[in-house]
């Protein structure tokens, strides 16, 4: 997901061709990860998935101005972010203007063997401190370090600075590292760094 060529390509495939072949595996590349997000917003994995969709609709509506994007990923959750502000305020009577007041939810996947042998206690720690991050701190963990995203992209879809992100990401990784045993602690600590 994260190759810049590949992106570009099926961007370019979309405009000048109007390549669904293009259109669904860009699709497939990003939604799950734009679920998650979405999900993180508006805690209805229907609705996220609506909005997903909703997104990628929006993706093919502008489709001749795809060329012009630099950088899709980011611009694909700017968007999911606007639906999803949206969402909330037409659905709920109070929304919620902040990150800061917003209860977000985290999800740990376990992708490769090491993360599998971590037991279920530690893995159950891990989330509950998680859970227990600020809300815009776990978002903004969760896009770094789950989604794989760089500072840059997270600052410029959250509207916050480079510097904000970087002090969220330690915050989260300090608040982790304090809880895990010594050995996984200092494991932790080297692969945080970016």
């Amino acid at each position: 997901m994260n190759d810049p060529n590949h992106i570009r390509s099926l961007q370019e495939r979309i405009a000048l061709y109007e390549d669904m072949q293009a259109y669904h595996e860009l699709y497939n590349l990003f939604f799950h990860n734009l679920h998650r997000f979405c999900f993180s917003f508006v805690k209805s994995a229907e609705a996220a998935e609506e909005i997903v969709s909703d997104v990628f609709i929006k993706l093919w509506q502008i489709r001749n101005k795809l060329p012009e994007i630099a950088n899709l990923k980011v611009y694909l959750y700017q968007i999911a972010k606007n639906f999803c502000l949206n969402y909330i305020t037409r659905h709920f009577k109070n929304p919620v203007a902040s990150l800061d007041e917003m209860d977000l939810e985290t999800v740990i996947s376990l992708d490769n063997p090491e993360e599998l042998c971590i037991s279920a206690d530690l893995i159950n720690t891990i989330q509950q401190t998680i859970r227990q991050l600020p809300p815009q701190c776990r978002l903004i963990f969760q896009m770094v370090k789950e989604d794989g995203m760089r500072y840059k992209e997270v600052a410029d879809i959250l509207q916050v600075s480079v510097l904000t992100v970087r002090n969220q990401v330690a915050i989260a990784t300090q608040k982790l590292a304090a809880t895990l045993p010594p050995y996984i602690s200092f494991q932790y600590r080297i692969g945080s760094k970016k």
